[in-house]
């Protein structure tokens, strides 16, 4: 990237689970650092945060956060009050250190900025502008509706297989996750295991086959927590290179988008009938569709990593300068 290099390697812990294993990894990514060299290093989220600070001052070196959620707020930490409450201290101690950062969304930079005085820039997460030709609007008897994605909680994976009850359409499901058995289980309970398609883990190549095939993408978030609400998801960007009309949540970040160039239906929760009550609407009225669709081959031009890119490239250059 324009003269900037970045170094990689893997770290394996023997510990998998629970404060044993956040010690022991910090522990690695400290030591891994210590006996190498840079000019520069990142903390990826409030989980490295630590190794990073202390690697900085030894070092005397600058220090970067890549705020990529907003780390209290993620929902598995949220449903724990005693796991939270230690990371909100880790928060408190390391972020007003950190005077370069940038975060995944603008909604994550204010909030920083809110309670700890920060300055990170915004370096969005978004697709890469490729040149190829996208489909014309799909047989609606022959398509399909799209999730791409982590299977995890919090996603709304339950309320969209429930709301296939009512959908014409067959949905794939591209992806894995902590919930994937019991969504399985439930698409069996509801009778739906030829409507409903789990592809599991899907290759990128074989990814953009179904995403620009597909009729409808979905986006769907459960509001539990500020990270999930202030999200800004990379299948949003990926429906949108693909042309692909879709039915995503009316959160600060999807909002201020779709607010510019509206490329998709937005809801305000993920109740079955919501879900269904927007993508029949997407189904029935062919001149909306066809406009969110030509919509979407005017915001990619703008919406794409060859724009986003050049803004951490002239970060990272005033870091080090």
């Amino acid at each position: 990237m324009s003269g900037l290099a970045f170094k990689h390697k893997r770290i394996s812990c023997l510990f998998n689970t629970s404060w044993l294993f956040y010690g022991e990894f910090n522990l690695r990514v400290f030591f891994c650092l210590l006996f190498s060299s840079q000019d520069a290093v990142c903390a990826v989220d409030l989980d490295t945060a630590l190794p990073v600070l202390f690697i900085s001052r030894l070092k005397r070196i600058p220090r970067v956060y890549d705020a990529r959620e907003l780390w209290t707020e993620v929902k598995n930490i949220v449903d724990r009050p005693r796991i939270q409450k230690i990371w909100k201290r880790i928060e408190q101690y390391c972020l007003p250190k950190f005077i370069h950062g940038y975060a995944v969304s603008t909604s994550i930079a204010n909030e920083l900025h809110k309670n700890y005085g920060v300055h990170f820039i915004t370096i969005r997460n978004i697709s890469i502008l490729q040149n190829r030709k996208t489909k014309s609007i799909p047989d609606i008897d022959k398509s399909f509706l799209l999730y791409q994605g982590y299977v995890h909680e919090g996603r709304g994976i339950e309320a969209l297989i429930s709301a296939m009850q009512n959908i014409r359409m067959k949905l794939i499901i591209c992806g894995t996750g902590n919930v994937l058995d019991e969504c399985k289980r439930l698409a069996e309970k509801l009778k739906l295991e030829d409507k409903v398609i789990f592809k599991g883990l899907v290759p990128p190549s074989q990814l953009w086959e179904f995403t620009e095939s597909a009729f409808i993408g979905l986006n769907l978030v459960e509001p539990v927590g500020l990270n999930q609400v202030y999200s800004l998801a990379n299948k949003f960007f990926d429906y949108i290179h693909a042309e692909l009309p879709q039915v995503t949540m009316n959160f600060p970040e999807y909002k201020n988008i779709n607010d510019k160039y509206q490329i998709a239906i937005l809801i305000d929760d993920i109740h079955p009938e919501t879900i269904t009550k927007s993508i029949d609407t997407l189904i029935n009225d062919r001149d909306l569709y066809q406009k969110l669709k030509n919509n979407c081959r005017i915001a990619k031009e703008v919406l794409n990593w060859q724009q986003e890119e050049k803004k951490l490239v002239e970060f990272y250059q005033k870091v080090l300068n």
